[in-house]
């Protein structure tokens, strides 16, 4: 689990095709790996990679083939720049909101554009997610925990304060690039809590009496 704050940016060393998905090689010298071992977990662009090796001021990961799908893992190369961050512990201070890692879709940054001394990013979003995008909530774009200010149709604006867009990868974005989203976890439960409530409702209505006039008792 983790909070959305990004700690550090990396650069890929390395990406190649592994099996069905792919190994990964992360350089970074401003992310303290004093307290990483094998098998932590560090969001990568907001994807929730295992470390399976160390050394020095880089570690490596491997990325399923289900995650090279639906994310931009599979349009990055060597040299790209990508936001850390190491998993949530009992004493981090949760200054983002909760991030699972767990990327649910790639959108494309479509208007970038400054507002005093602030940056809006327009976004568009997947038909299929879009529905759990709220204004004033919160997202997750490319590990980076954002609110949204904004909607129009399936397209969300994001407002960047200039410490987040200078110490992130978003300051890279382009019109055009992908980004990876992650919405809030809390909206899928509450549309999985209300569909087992639809459920359980339609369940309910079938009654003795329902059934004696139907010929059943």
């Amino acid at each position: 689990m983790f909070t959305g704050i990004v700690q550090a940016l990396g650069t890929i060393l390395s990406i190649s095709s592994s099996g069905k998905g792919a190994e990964i090689s992360i350089e970074s010298s401003d992310l303290d790996f004093s307290d990483v071992a094998v098998g932590d977990s560090i969001a990568c662009n907001g994807v929730c990679l295992t470390v399976t090796g160390i050394s020095g001021n880089s570690f490596v990961a491997d990325i399923s083939h289900e995650t090279m799908e639906r994310t931009i893992f599979k349009y990055l190369a060597n040299g790209s720049r990508i936001n850390l961050e190491k998993a949530l512990t009992p004493n981090t201070h949760l200054g983002g909101h909760i991030v699972q890692g767990h990327v649910d879709g790639v959108g494309k940054i479509t208007k970038i554009s400054r507002t005093d001394n602030a940056v809006d990013i327009w976004v568009d979003s997947p038909l299929d997610i879009s529905r759990y995008i709220a204004i004033k909530g919160s997202i997750t774009i490319n590990g980076i925990s954002l609110t949204v200010n904004e909607l129009k149709g399936d397209a969300f604006r994001l407002t960047l304060i200039p410490h987040t867009h200078d110490i992130t990868n978003a300051m890279m974005w382009k019109e055009g690039d992908l980004v990876n989203i992650e919405v809030d976890v809390l909206a899928r439960y509450i549309e999985r809590l209300l569909n087992h409530k639809e459920q359980n409702n339609k369940k309910s209505s079938m009654t003795a009496s329902f059934l004696m006039e139907n010929g059943f008792m």
